[in-house]
């Protein structure tokens, strides 16, 4: 196995994967959040996607895109999140793109710098929105991404994030047993039980997609009744 580092072609893939993701599923986010938050979820992740491509063609003007370095694309996203979405996950989205972009800068994306990226993705966040893990929020997808991704070790790149998003997707099927102690849904009591967080479904799409884009939703939650 190689352990090379993500340069500008793969990581611009992992992008457009996440973008085809949310646009796939964005119906699917937006009733789920209607069901717990205010229902803008679905329109602002797709909102900032759309955003962030046009950054990202005007940077690759005239370079091909393994010429934009990763860096620069997850800036790109960084950008467009926080700087043109609104609501609360969009900004929150864009500090973990921006701990990302950071973390990729020099030798590229390696295994140790998404851990790194992740990890100071999840503390910044954390201060911003001051949610814990077990609040029931994005926090409890990226807790455990985080952690499969330093206990990846020196596995390459994509097979590290491929172990993320599992880690995610079950952070995400444990929130639909938890009680909500953030934002909107904490107002909901019993309503929003069996209903997985949003926020953090978004994260598990953005590690999914990876790997491969996300078509649907249904298969990785659970019934919400």
């Amino acid at each position: 196995m190689t352990t090379a580092a993500f340069d500008g072609a793969p990581t611009r893939d992992w992008m457009n994967r996440f973008a085809a993701s949310v646009y796939a599923t964005e119906a699917e986010l937006t009733e789920l959040d209607q069901r717990v938050g205010d229902g803008d979820f679905g329109n602002n992740l797709a909102a900032g996607v759309r955003a962030a491509q046009r950054l990202l063609d005007a940077a690759g003007e005239g370079a091909g895109p393994s010429e934009t370095g990763p860096s620069e694309t997850l800036g790109c996203m960084a950008t467009a999140f926080l700087d043109e979405i609104g609501g609360t996950s969009g900004p929150l989205f864009g500090l973990l793109f921006q701990a990302l972009s950071r973390a990729a800068s020099g030798s590229g994306l390696t295994t140790g710098g998404l851990a790194d990226g992740v990890e100071q993705g999840l503390a910044a966040i954390r201060r911003v929105g001051d949610a814990a893990p077990g609040d029931k929020t994005l926090v409890d997808a990226l807790t455990p991404a985080a952690a499969a991704l330093r206990a990846a070790g020196d596995v390459p790149p994509a097979d590290a994030l491929a172990l993320a998003a599992d880690a995610a997707w079950q952070g995400v099927r444990d929130t639909a047993g938890l009680a909500a102690r953030m934002g909107r849904a904490s107002y909901l009591g019993e309503r929003v039980t069996g209903i997985p967080d949003p926020g953090a479904v978004g994260v598990a799409l953005l590690f999914a997609s990876a790997v491969d884009s996300v078509r649907s939703l249904a298969p990785h939650l659970p019934d919400a009744g």
